[in-house]
């Protein structure tokens, strides 16, 4: 497994990259997670697969210093030159066929990359992703002004979000998972100033479910939904729902698992999914 980075912009962006095999992945991890959260796949298919992880802005070792704005175009750009430099690719020529792989936030991440250039992916494989439902909330507080204005002010003084959560949850409006995830999120002042901080800036990458789903048909691209059976933040409903139209090209798969899918545990069915 080998650590790269390149300059792009005034930034400096970091992926990992592990695997000799000649298929490629592009893969993108979780909120606050890393590119080594893929790492155990190149045990199980680095002979297959020669994979790309890539840090997205504000997590890992990417350093990002675009302000709070990180766009399908940089991300575009990104994915471009890191394929270039692929083992044995002419950097004069198109970048090859390749697999998306993202779980949770980098769902969303692999949808946007998916909608800019859908006739360069081999298989879409989308791990609890977020993005398959527009949730009213983070579209409140990072699509509009004012929402993002009233996001940034309850991250420095959230009390009074404390004290409505705890009400909710009494009242058993909030189920237990969802209220010990947002606590979480919202107890640390670091941690609350990093969430603003990567909601705010990759608020641009939006999916688009229709034209996407449009596209698979168009491009008969295969699509793998791979949920957690217990998993309270991300449901595979959504998934199923996601699915409706294009059956043909997308299955669903539901693990014995919470929302951390991309477990070692789970290696088997991650690599049926790239395999299929």
């Amino acid at each position: 497994m080998e650590r790269k980075s390149f300059p792009y912009k005034n930034s400096l962006i970091s992926f990992l990259h592990f695997g000799m095999g000649p298929n490629i992945a592009v893969c993108f991890h979780g909120y606050g997670e890393d590119a080594s959260s893929f790492g155990f796949l190149d045990k199980y298919a680095g002979n297959q697969y020669t994979f790309y992880a890539i840090e997205l802005p504000f997590h890992g070792q990417t350093e990002w210093n675009e302000g709070l704005l990180f766009s399908p175009e940089d991300l575009l750009q990104i994915i471009s030159t890191i394929l270039r430099q692929n083992p044995g690719q002419d950097p004069e020529n198109e970048a090859p066929l390749f697999s998306l792989v993202g779980f949770s936030l980098g769902g969303r991440a692999a949808l946007a990359l998916y909608k800019a250039i859908p006739h360069k992916i081999e298989k879409l494989i989308l791990l609890a992703p977020d993005g398959l439902k527009v949730n009213a909330w983070y579209r409140l507080a990072t699509q509009t002004w004012l929402g993002n204005r009233f996001f940034s002010f309850t991250m420095k003084k959230p009390a009074w979000f404390f004290g409505m959560l705890k009400v909710l949850n009494k009242l058993k409006l909030v189920n237990a998972s969802i209220f010990k995830f947002v606590n979480f999120y919202i107890g640390d002042a670091e941690v609350r100033k990093q969430l603003y901080t990567r909601w705010t800036t990759l608020r641009k990458l939006k999916p688009g479910l229709q034209k996407i789903k449009q596209q698979i048909t168009h491009h008969q691209t295969p699509v793998r939904l791979l949920y957690g059976k217990h998993d309270r933040i991300i449901l595979s409903s959504v998934g199923k729902k996601f699915q409706k139209g294009i059956e043909s090209y997308c299955t669903l798969t539901v693990l014995h698992s919470g929302h951390q899918v991309l477990h070692e545990k789970h290696s088997g069915e991650i690599i049926a999914a790239l395999d299929k």
